[in-house]
């Protein structure tokens, strides 16, 4: 076999260190653009995020639209508002009727001393909703005494926790205090107001929290 040149062989080799160096350079050619897309990633999500809103924005609160439409009666719902739970109950008659028996019972029963939100006009009354829709109720789900959950105690009659008259109602778990079914607050407990109700409008089958004919709160 004929042997090759000195010159031949370093021209072989000279071609495979290019080959090599080709390699390498697209290598670093892609590691570069990836790098690139990274960084402009990086760079894009600050700029998109500036246009979310602010914390401070959050905080105050933009109203809530609820989808009520597979609310049926004797159900309740709960949606956040302002970072609080918010009960939207669809009352039955026999809750309406349990409102009216509890009336005694109450220490507030007119709402005379709100908590921490204006009573709305168009609930002042004994059911505290809108009288078109009386059997929708809407509270701010936190207990004037330190700020706990009550839970729903709907059922009527003696249960845990509870006196043996109970008309129905919520239970807030943390001390003892208790509502009836307009989120009044019972005699001799520990929360000394009734629960919120916030602004709030319905259209069709969308309630608005947050908002009525006045505006946003």
């Amino acid at each position: 076999m004929k042997e090759k040149s000195n010159s031949e062989v370093g021209r072989v080799m000279r071609d495979k260190e290019d080959e090599r160096v080709d390699g390498s350079r697209r290598s670093w050619l892609i590691a570069t653009t990836v790098a690139g897309g990274i960084g402009g990633v990086a760079t894009v999500v600050p700029f998109v995020s500036s246009f979310a809103p602010s914390e401070k924005a959050k905080a105050a609160g933009a109203p809530v639209e609820v989808d009520i439409s597979n609310l049926k009666p004797g159900d309740m719902m709960t949606v956040a508002w302002r970072g609080k739970p918010v009960w939207i109950i669809n009352r039955t008659d026999k809750m309406l009727a349990d409102v009216q028996k509890a009336d005694k019972e109450v220490a507030d029963p007119e709402t005379k001393n709100p908590f921490s939100l204006p009573e709305p006009d168009y609930c002042k009354n004994e059911f505290r909703s809108r009288a078109d829709h009386k059997n929708l109720f809407v509270a701010v789900a936190v207990c004037t005494h330190l700020g706990c959950t009550p839970t729903p105690r709907f059922q009527e009659g003696a249960q845990p926790n509870l006196p043996d008259n109970w008309p129905g109602g919520f239970l807030c778990p943390c001390h003892g205090s208790t509502y009836d079914m307009a989120g009044r607050v019972f005699k001799n407990k520990p929360a000394p107001q009734n629960l919120d109700i916030p602004p709030y409008m319905i259209t069709g089958t969308t309630l608005v929290i947050g908002k009525d004919e006045k505006g946003e709160a």
